[in-house]
């Protein structure tokens, strides 16, 4: 069922109007878990003689809607209807007379305390345990829970706020604060955005330069260790800048997450939020800022038009953070970390989308699907193994980038489909006769239809990984004694070849002797047990999981409750539920601790658990 013409998640009738502006004034209720307001839309008709407007809602108290023109306020009739669950509720709002030109809508409401986008916490879990503290994750179509609206990336609108929240917090946006006082806080968006990018965080927050535009910001308790780890951020900028044209955003902020936050990095327009297991105390993690970063051109300048093109934002956003890499650590360095996203795939395809192929796919359909379950790895792996494979097959990037950067300067400010890169691509590499042959053999449907892994691997620069094979292969291969007196040892690995080298380990279909014993010793060999590394911690449980450590079990648990970053506790909980000792624990667990959890993520592992709902 596609609930309207231009996105099968959105019932927005964006081919008869747009939104191009909104207005927001908002007050953050910590007492009731609510946000209370208005907002005031301002749309653009493309259809004559309209009657109906519908909108995207989520658990949203309506109290008023009201249409503004020159002659006064008009107070409108409206319904809501067609709720469909993990996609929301129709608003249709009727017009009095056939309405032409410009429109303005005001709407009075107040958000529910399940409103999916917000995550509420009490003083006890930040870090500082003496203020709440709110924040969003509008992507991908949550945004329809903090405020009626036309919930699909296809449209975009600038927007200015104002925050009314308590005096001893601070209030930020994914916006420019234009003005504050205590309690209030003003922002402005003069670029246009789609509603997934609208974010609020309301907190016991701080800030630290680290760049020209750059500040980060976090509890007081974590502000100069999110500092020094992120200390590389003007450099990302300006190789960012080289390979996709001006920075258009004026300011490019990061605020470290409570651990409850779902996602690596969520790129929000002038203030990326970063999950606080980015803190690894070496910079090792830092290049997931590389691709936030990234996002400010793809994604967030050119946007995907509905979320079965996702790959037109994260395929082409790793894609350019694998440049950024490349540019300031080299080429071997770019190639491992495209390998190494290539393992996280082949993981993925194994364990999360085994049940459901048809997700493997690059363009996938939503018409039965809501986005957040066919959330994975593929777009961004899969996209930009493709997006690699192009630039290869037509002259390398001195060839490739130059149409990259027209292509992002050519669709700015707009939201495309797959067949608008291909066009471009086409017109673009056809002047040259040369590319003729090359244009031939790019097999489309393959690339963006077939299921599975990439139907071509790029002859990536594989020394960085041949050592991490090399070391899966001693640890899986052999006894405990073979492996102590292997020279190998002695080879120093760095900690994203660490991160490969268990991830291989991961996928050997047999480990010899694979007991605690054994797991010890790799732990005390490589620093696992000791690592402030959450990539390596994660693989490293996972490793107590597969040899069914049932004594390990608390120190699964723990790292499954130092953070809900979704990468990291739904391959866990997925084989925790898998193993039968371990399972009535791990649901046990998971109830205990779902309230601290985003409600994507509480949803998702859930599913990955096998319980249909919180009392199994």
């Amino acid at each position: 069922m596609r609930l309207s013409p231009l996105d099968p998640s959105s019932y927005s009738n964006a081919h008869e109007l747009i939104v191009r502006h909104v207005d927001l004034d908002w007050t953050v209720n910590f007492d009731k878990s609510t946000i209370s307001g208005v907002a005031t839309l301002h749309f653009k008709l493309i259809k004559k003689d309209l009657e109906e407007i519908f909108l995207d809602v989520s658990d949203i108290n309506v109290s008023s809607v009201v249409a503004k023109s020159s002659a006064g306020e008009i107070p409108l009739d409206w319904d809501i209807g067609g709720t469909v669950d993990n996609i929301g509720s129709k608003l249709t709002v009727y017009l009095p007379t056939k309405t032409n030109g410009d429109l303005t809508l005001v709407i009075t409401y107040e958000t529910s305390p399940k409103a999916s986008a917000l995550q509420w916490l009490t003083p006890e879990q930040t870090f500082g345990k003496k203020h709440p503290y709110l924040f969003s994750q509008c992507q991908a179509i949550h945004a329809r829970s903090i405020l009626p609206c036309q919930d699909t990336p296809g449209v975009k609108f600038t927007y200015n706020a104002t925050l009314h929240h308590p005096t001893e917090v601070t209030g930020l946006m994914s916006a420019i604060k234009v003005d504050s006082e205590p309690g209030v806080s003003k922002f402005q968006q003069k670029t246009p955005i789609p509603s997934y990018l609208l974010a609020i965080v309301v907190g016991a927050l701080v800030s630290k330069p680290i760049g020209p535009i750059s500040s980060v910001w976090a509890e007081q308790e974590q502000i100069d260790e999110a500092a020094e780890e992120f200390s590389q951020t003007a450099d990302f900028i300006a190789k960012a800048e080289e390979i996709c044209g001006p920075y258009v955003w004026e300011r490019y902020d990061l605020l470290v997450m409570p651990p409850s936050f779902p996602f690596g990095g969520m790129e929000n327009p002038c203030l990326t939020f970063v999950t606080p297991t980015l803190l690894a105390g070496d910079k090792s993690l830092a290049t997931v800022v590389a691709h936030e970063i990234a996002h400010s051109w793809t994604g967030n300048l050119v946007t995907n038009r509905n979320f079965e093109h996702f790959w037109l934002n994260e395929g082409f956003t790793v894609f350019v953070e694998g440049k950024i890499v490349g540019r300031l650590s080299g080429n071997a360095s770019r190639d491992f970390h495209a390998l190494h996203g290539l393992s996280e795939l082949s993981d993925c395809i194994k364990t999360q989308l085994a049940d459901t192929p048809e997700l493997t796919k690059l363009v996938v359909d939503l018409s039965e699907c809501a986005p957040d379950d066919a959330f994975s790895t593929v777009p961004y792996i899969k996209g930009s193994t493709f997006l690699r494979y192009l630039e290869d097959l037509l002259g390398g990037p001195s060839k490739f980038e130059p149409f990259f950067r027209a292509y992002l300067n050519r669709f700015k400010y707009q939201s495309v489909l797959t067949n608008d890169f291909k066009q471009m691509l086409y017109e673009w590499f056809r002047e040259d006769p040369k590319n003729e042959v090359a244009l031939e053999r790019i097999n489309w449907d393959l690339w963006l239809f077939g299921e599975g892994m990439p139907p071509v691997i790029p002859s990536y620069d594989r020394s960085m990984l041949e050592a991490c094979l090399a070391h899966a292969t001693l640890w899986a291969e052999n006894d405990l004694d073979t492996i102590r007196n292997s020279p190998l040892l002695k080879q120093r690995l760095v900690s994203v070849q660490l991160i490969e080298f268990l991830a291989q380990l991961l996928e050997k279909k047999k480990i010899v002797d694979l007991t605690g014993e054994k797991i010890a010793l790799l732990g005390e060999t490589y620093g696992f047990s000791t690592t402030k590394n959450a990539e390596l911690r994660f693989r490293f449980v996972r490793l107590y999981i597969r040899a069914r450590l049932i004594d390990k079990m608390d120190e699964i648990l723990a790292f499954a409750n130092s953070n809900f970053r979704m990468k990291f506790v739904r391959p866990v909980y997925k084989e925790l539920g898998a193993w039968p000792q371990a399972r009535p624990i791990a649901i046990e667990n998971y109830n205990r601790v779902k309230d601290q959890m985003m409600t994507v993520c509480a949803y998702t592992v859930a599913k990955d658990l096998g319980i249909s709902d919180a009392s199994n």
